[in-house]
């Protein structure tokens, strides 16, 4: 692989820095089968499949039910 696959830092890194959770919070938040892996990954820009991507927004929506997030809020691909 030539790191076509590789967006850089994500979104979804910075938002959540800011309301401080840790990849493990949104693991232990989530209904789906969801990996400390995945979400690492997501945050780092490796490119995720679409169902990933939404494992990840269901976590976080469960996790801070306050705001509200979309797809194109965590990733830039």
């Amino acid at each position: 692989m030539t790191g076509t696959d590789d967006f850089g830092i994500q979104p979804l890194d910075e938002i959540m820095k800011r309301l401080g959770l840790s990849n493990h919070a949104l693991v232990s938040v989530s209904t789906q089968q969801l990996s400390h892996k995945v979400i690492q990954k997501g945050r780092k820009g490796k490119r995720l499949t679409l169902r990933a991507q939404q494992k990840i927004l269901t976590a976080l929506k469960l996790a801070v039910p306050d705001q509200r997030f979309t797809l194109k809020d965590l990733f830039q691909y």
